[in-house]
């Protein structure tokens, strides 16, 4: 009898990210972003013949933040930055693949986001950084002359341009003050601006904004209610109405298809989407399967075909097919030599909070033949996000070494109504860390884990939340890691990119108005009671949680003689682009858990 070692780690983190994708007009070919050879690059698929293999376009080993290709079939474009600073540049490329060539020309700082090709290929309209980093311009590009107009410049908010119509003689732009506080303005040519929604000073996110005809916008909005519903926009009217509303389910994208006068909707409520298609003209709405549990991007093809990006708790991210009334997975993105059955599908529960709130969490219990008796406990990155049913590797991999992990839906998180998002906003630190310990006091109360076998891991806010806790509430767990966490609130507001900071004073507060709750709320605050072994991971080049913050909180807790250790990514950003990084990082994040067993 042959008999196998337990899968390596290499299996788990074999496989690839797929993070967008573009459908060419006459559906010839799938060209999708992927870190398919452990580098990003840009990879195609042909749909149509026997050829079903997907193949390199690019070899610059860069993320690519969009990418469309031309109608005509003569370019691509896409934009790359370079070791995920986020400085998204624009570039295009030959339809067959090759070296990209930069589009416009642009200072290394600058940022240039693509936001709509015409019908013809001829024109690209895009937002930049370029002369107004704060608040972002507009403009149209001229493929055929190089003629550069610019559209519209931002002035109070972060402002991006969202659609434009069919003629080209409108265009909608959002304006951010927060990530729930997002305006849309119709500008139409010898017009004022209008907004799509009756009243400016009522908080509400407006977003999917699409032009379905020369008179008719749709989109979806909270205006004025706890949960996104789609609404309509009469441009010769100006009359808002919401014209579909699913009960407790945020509605999250939009995808339009003009022949049958249909759209297709997905919905998010907690850990998982839901997909809906929704009958203009009958005012008729049908729920549909979906291949996935967590959707990234949706496309509705003129043939009547979607396009789905998404992935569940069991199964990385794919890209799958609607047709004939049936799904079909386009891509084999599997872990390699494991069935679905050998990951674990976690349980979704509820606990109660420190003030009674309901807080929904994901458990994932290793598998009997393997626990160890420890618990990982993983608040979310975002905050504004949710922990969903989505596959990580870095958790099947700490799963299969043994390790519980709990992951709670902290007040903040998405997916339970717009009030509940607003919770964290100016409060970091206070309700969401007491719905933390409230989840691990939980824990401890059904016999899952205990204070001697509780770890702390997380990043972006999850890393600064487990920084906080580590500060606050070091007797909860035994060791702490902390991958690009801010450390300290009064650096932070100050080091996001710059057309973060419009929105940095709803999101987080005023470091002077607010000095108080900021001394309060910064990890570094509480130094002397950081007495856990420490691990910190960190990207040199982050921009949003810059490498400083990390450096600040090792060198303090250096100085007092902590046990910190300290890992450094010179060509990553705020995540992890490249496998062998990534590999390199969880291997010695498990290495430090299991050191620090009792």
């Amino acid at each position: 009898m042959i008999t196998f070692p337990k899968a390596s780690m290499d299996q788990y983190f074999e496989t690839y990210i797929i993070d967008n994708f573009d459908v060419a007009k006459d559906e010839s070919r799938l060209v999708f972003s992927s870190n398919l050879n452990g580098k990003f690059n840009l990879w195609a698929l042909n749909l149509q013949g026997d050829l079903r293999y997907p193949y390199p376009l690019t070899y610059m080993n860069q993320r690519a933040a969009y990418v469309k290709q031309d109608p005509n079939q003569k370019y691509i474009l896409a934009g790359f930055d370079h070791e995920g600073d986020e400085n998204v540049q624009m570039y295009a490329l030959p339809w067959e693949g090759g070296e990209p060539q930069k589009l416009i020309p642009a200072e290394e700082q600058d940022k240039l986001f693509f936001s709509h090709l015409s019908e013809d290929g001829e024109r690209m309209y895009y937002t930049t950084s370029q002369g107004n980093p704060t608040y972002m311009n507009a403009h149209v590009l001229d493929l055929k002359t190089q003629d550069n107009r610019l559209l519209n410049e931002g002035k109070e908010a972060t402002t991006f341009l969202a659609a434009v119509s069919p003629d080209e003689t409108s265009c909608i732009y959002t304006e951010s003050f927060s990530n729930t506080y997002q305006l849309a303005t119709l500008k139409r040519s010898g017009e004022e601006d209008r907004s799509l929604t009756p009243s400016r000073e009522v908080v509400h996110r407006v977003g999917g904004a699409k032009f379905i005809d020369e008179d008719t916008i749709l989109f979806a909005t909270d205006y004025e209610a706890d949960t996104h519903y789609l609404a309509e926009y009469r441009i010769s009217t100006g009359a808002f109405k919401a014209i579909c509303t699913i009960e407790k389910e945020d509605i999250r994208d939009l995808a339009w298809h003009k022949e049958s006068r249909t759209v297709y909707i997905t919905t998010e409520r907690g850990v998982a989407d839901k997909l809906y298609k929704f009958k203009l003209d009958e005012s008729v709405l049908e729920s549909m399967e979906l291949p996935v549990d967590v959707v990234m991007k949706l496309v509705a093809m003129p043939s009547g075909q979607l396009y789905v990006l998404g992935r569940s708790a069991v199964e990385p991210y794919n890209i799958y097919r609607y047709s004939d009334g049936s799904w079909s997975r386009l891509t084999q993105n599997v872990v390699v030599g494991l069935t679905k059955e050998d990951l674990v599908d976690p349980e979704v529960i509820t606990y109660p909070s420190f003030d009674g709130m309901e807080i929904e969490a994901l458990l994932f219990r290793a598998k009997a033949e393997c626990a160890n008796g420890y618990t990982v406990f993983w608040p979310h990155g975002g905050p504004q996000a949710a922990e969903r049913k989505f596959f990580r590797a870095m958790f099947q991999y700490i799963l299969a070494q043994g390790y519980h992990i709990f992951a709670p839906n902290f007040r903040g998180s998405t997916g339970y109504g717009s009030s509940f998002v607003k919770l964290v906003e100016r409060d970091w630190g206070e309700g969401p860390r007491k719905d933390c310990v409230a989840g691990m006091e939980w824990l401890f109360e059904q016999g899952i884990s205990s204070r001697e076998k509780l770890f702390v891991v997380g990043g972006s806010y999850g890393g600064y939340m487990t920084l906080l806790l580590a500060g606050r509430h070091a007797d909860y767990f035994r060791a702490a890691v902390d991958i690009f966490g801010v450390s300290n609130l009064f650096t932070f507001v100050n080091s996001v990119p710059e057309h973060w900071k419009p929105m940095m004073d709803r999101w987080v507060g005023d470091p002077e108005r607010d000095r108080e709750r900021f001394v309060t709320d910064s990890p570094i605050t509480y130094l002397d009671a950081m007495t856990n072994p420490m691990l910190v991971i960190q990207g040199a080049n982050d921009p949003r949680v810059v490498k400083e913050e990390s450096d600040q909180i090792v060198e303090a807790l250096r100085s007092k003689g902590r046990d910190v250790e300290y890992l450094v990514f010179d060509d990553e950003g705020h995540g992890f682009s490249k496998r062998d990084n990534e590999k390199k990082a969880y291997r010695t994040m498990v290495e430090f858990l299991n050191r620090h067993q009792s």
